[in-house]
């Protein structure tokens, strides 16, 4: 009922998921990304937590494929599960258990990885990351959106996608780019309309943070 992306931007060093789902508040549920670290997937029957743990097991000094294998061993409902996860260098590691829903397919590459469940082919998620890798667009969030409609152009699930999400860490400890739709008719482009908007002020929102006395105003009643 899921597909999802995660990939490291090679001239940024910033981390990055995209994904959408039937389900609702999918993004909620499924990504995980420590700065400087990693990013995490955890989805098919999800149990949010094993994110958390593919994490812990990179910041213990795991590459991604001793992480997973560690994580896959010492969890006993692993059938059920579908998992990636992917270093700050680009190193990367997928897994789909047995009982994985319907269709389902993963794919390992130098700086990123996808997975997906429920779906109406393969090519969902060959074409996920073909159209992240071949996107041409400046913003690294925006090659990520790029790759998520070239998912639902190739079919993406067997049923309607209903939620989305975008995630990017890039230079500082909190996420620069958080943007959900928990349910809509049409979450692609939701998502990218609250990305247009979110794009112009993304850097001011973190000068804010940064150095206040230098941060613009946004004109908003009672905005200093």
């Amino acid at each position: 009922m899921t597909f999802s992306l995660a990939a490291v931007d090679r001239d940024t060093g910033a981390l990055g998921m995209v994904i959408a789902s039937s389900s609702p508040a999918v993004a909620s549920r499924c990504l995980n990304i420590r700065p400087g670290l990693g990013a995490a997937a955890s989805q098919n029957v999800t149990d949010p937590r094993l994110g958390g743990r593919l994490l812990d097991r990179l910041a213990a000094g795991d590459s991604p494929h001793e992480a997973m294998a560690t994580v896959v061993a010492g969890h006993e409902l692993r059938d059920y599960r579908q998992l990636t996860v992917l270093d700050r260098t680009g190193r990367s590691a997928a897994y789909s258990g047995a009982g994985a829903l319907g269709r389902h397919h993963h794919l390992e590459g130098d700086g990123v990885v996808a997975a997906g469940n429920m779906l109406a082919g393969r090519r969902t998620i060959t074409d996920l990351v073909r159209g992240y890798e071949r996107s041409s667009a400046a913003e690294f969030e925006r090659r990520l959106l790029d790759g998520l409609a070239a998912a639902l152009a190739a079919g993406g699930e067997e049923g309607p996608v209903h939620a989305a999400g975008l995630l990017v860490y890039r230079e500082v400890d909190w996420p620069e780019t958080t943007l959900r739709v928990d349910w809509a008719d049409d979450p692609y482009d939701a998502l990218c309309a609250l990305w247009d908007v979110w794009e112009p002020q993304r850097d001011d929102y973190v000068r804010r943070a940064l150095n206040p006395a230098a941060a613009p105003s946004f004109g908003v009643p009672g905005d200093i």
